[in-house]
């Protein structure tokens, strides 16, 4: 990409398209083009592809999706798989068919089967059955793995699919039953620490193991990879390290400063036992993750004081 490059970040206000909305202006590209969600809806297929034959951008950053933790995407199945098809549809077709030069595709690690070997390489994709309380968000970005794929097998097109592992930071979703993990310890740690209850229950065993991004990482990984990898072949995005859930909230707890008992709900779903992400790939490419896990969760919990808990 050059600096003057037109480029859409789809999805500019989610966790991570504001990241890469942030690495992006902080790197000198001064041409982005966005649109929030009320500006355009791109489940719509007429209104997305208006907007490609008007603005024609030059690159495309597929960061748009509909996401949740486990409790949303067992609930509301049918949500997450149409709207997710219906958007990574509308923007990789309209990216084509009006001469875009790039698309990035964000994908997921839940896109690997459940009992995938540990660490995962990209080969293991579709060798298994997928995690039930997720395989519709996981099929949908698999779908949009293969189309990315294929456009570029059949017309040509540019694209690259990037499988980043679970991510949290800035711009996070802090709902304490709908969003993912570590932001939602994060804000119940909080909220116990500011009644001074004596415990929290958390989903689970504890004992499932994570590998945790922050969305800065990735986005940097992002413009990376935009700019000097041109293969349809999958990419995962993580840090190599994982750390079971109960370590997760051990340390969450730490930096809230939440005194109380943990204690864990055995007769909630685990989710997959284990999801660490082999990421030999990118590290041959020469980018390699740079904020530790510790300093991540207390910007992130800074972020959420900041933003959040005074209201």
């Amino acid at each position: 990409m050059n600096k003057d490059s037109l480029i859409y970040v789809a999805g500019h206000r989610g966790l991570v398209g504001s990241s890469i909305t942030r690495r992006l202006n902080s790197a000198g590209y001064t041409n982005l083009v966005l649109r929030t969600s009320s500006e355009l809806d791109l489940r719509d297929q007429y209104a997305t592809r208006k907007f490609f034959e008007d603005i024609k951008p030059e690159y495309v950053f597929l960061a748009a999706a509909k996401v949740g933790g486990i409790l949303a995407n067992n609930t509301y199945p049918s949500d997450f798989i149409r709207d997710n098809l219906l958007i990574q549809t509308n923007i990789i077709d309209s990216a084509y068919c009006n001469g875009a030069k790039k698309l990035l595709f964000l994908g997921s690690s839940c896109i690997y089967p459940k009992l995938a070997p540990q660490p995962i390489t990209e080969d293991c994709l579709m060798t298994g059955p997928l995690e039930p309380t997720n395989d519709a968000y996981a099929i949908a970005k698999i779908a949009g793995i293969k189309m990315c794929q294929s456009y570029t097998k059949q017309y040509g097109f540019n694209t690259i699919s990037l499988m980043p592992t679970n991510l949290y930071g800035p711009e996070d979703n802090f709902h304490p039953e709908n969003s993912h993990v570590l932001p939602a310890l994060i804000r119940r740690f909080h909220e116990a620490k500011i009644t001074n209850a004596p415990e929290i229950t958390i989903w689970g065993t504890g004992k499932p193991m994570r590998e945790f991004l922050h969305v800065d990482d990735m986005a940097d990984a992002a413009a990376f990879l935009m700019n000097n990898y041109d293969s349809p072949d999958i990419v995962n995005v993580g840090t190599g390290d994982d750390l079971s859930i109960r370590e997760l909230a051990e340390i969450i707890a730490d930096v809230v400063g939440f005194k109380g008992e943990l204690r864990f709900d055995s007769s909630k779903p685990d989710g997959t036992p284990r999801k660490l992400l082999d990421i030999s790939r990118i590290l041959s490419l020469g980018w390699k993750p740079s904020i530790g896990l510790v300093d991540g969760i207390k910007a992130t919990y800074q972020w959420y004081i900041d933003q959040y808990a005074t209201s």
